[in-house]
């Protein structure tokens, strides 16, 4: 967690800016992040890092073309100090994965000091927002991450139509309502540039989950709309990644959807199914295997095993992490990963 000198420094340094660019992960902890750090202020413009969990210096034009005053960085694992040193402005990153030490920088990450702690960057983000009315925003975040924060009782509280009492992850995630809304959050980032903006400026509008879930407004009916159409596609897809089940410890499934990534959200539900099993979700793409791993087991040790040796990268959590291997070296990786399980 954040500690309470950080929380005022980041709140100020946030309010006194007058154009803040935040750049923030592809996934709802990151886009949770982004839109409670966004609402302090409801200024600046947000950018999602989607192809890889770094910001370099391809981000360098972003920054030149909108000008801002002040970079705020959220859930991106990795910055490189390139980036930092050719922008030329002060940069706050707040991050829960890997510390890295970096210069001329404001770094926030608990594992700085307890390597082993595991906060959603959502529930620091929702420290410095402080505000009830976005509660909702800091559960999404942090529930999505597979982490049960310590206000839930709170927002059970609020909100018992989302959720009536604390149940196990996986009952909460994909048996109860709230579950639907983490899964909406998820599927409005996918697609083209230009409907994943236009879906993140109406969500910094939403002022209440109803809004989406009972449709209560024109703009949750958009968003709400927006998700059943990608939820056919996932819907089949995931039919197909059950069929994969079998003996073997590694449950592997490849596919080939081109409009829009669904590996870590099939990663995950087939992972609270199977969850003795290591789930591997691939997605053939431009010549590489764009990877999802989640297993009870520490695998990311076995994945950086399993990459010795192979054309690609990849890492995350322990439980939890991606990768992205080159398709002629897919089936030696596969074997390396086997290898590693056993």
């Amino acid at each position: 967690m954040l500690t309470t000198p950080q929380i005022i420094q980041i709140r100020k340094e946030l309010k006194n800016s007058q154009r803040p660019l935040f750049f923030y992960d592809d996934d709802p902890d990151g886009l949770c992040s982004f839109l409670l750090m966004y609402r302090i202020n409801r200024e600046g413009m947000g950018v999602v890092v989607k192809s890889l969990p770094i910001i370099d210096v391809s981000f360098v034009g972003k920054v030149e073309s909108y000008m801002p005053d002040k970079i705020f960085i959220l859930d991106v694992p990795s910055v490189q100090q390139e980036f930092i040193d050719k922008v030329k402005r002060p940069i706050f990153w707040i991050d829960h994965h890997k510390p890295l030490n970096l210069k001329k920088i404001k770094y926030y990450n608990p594992r700085k000091k307890k390597p082993d702690i595991y906060i959603p960057t959502s529930r620091m983000a929702f420290q410095v927002n402080g505000s009830e009315d976005d509660l909702w925003l800091g559960a999404v975040g942090c529930l999505a991450d597979y982490y049960i924060p310590d206000f839930l009782e709170k927002f059970i509280e609020k909100y018992p139509n989302l959720l009536s009492k604390k149940e196990e992850l996986p009952v909460m995630l994909y048996e109860r309502p709230i579950g639907k809304l983490i899964r909406i959050f998820s599927f409005l980032l996918k697609g083209d540039n230009k409907g994943v903006y236009q879906n993140v400026k109406i969500l910094t509008r939403i002022k209440s989950p109803d809004e989406i879930m009972e449709q209560t407004t024109s703009q949750g009916k958009f968003l709400y709309q927006t998700f059943e159409k990608l939820n056919s596609k996932y819907e089949k897809i995931l039919n197909e990644a059950k069929k994969a089940a079998n003996k073997s410890k590694i449950l592997l499934f490849e596919y080939t959807e081109q409009d829009s990534s669904f590996t870590s959200d099939i990663a995950n539900e087939l992972s609270s199914i199977y969850p003795d099993k290591v789930v591997l979700v691939a997605r053939e793409k431009s010549g590489e295997m764009k990877c999802s791993l989640r297993a009870r087991i520490n695998i990311a040790e076995k994945l950086a095993k399993a990459l010795q040796g192979i054309e690609g990268y990849g890492g995350g959590h322990p439980n939890a992490c991606g990768a992205v291997i080159k398709k002629t070296d897919w089936e030696q990786f596969l074997k390396n990963l086997r290898d590693e399980v056993k």
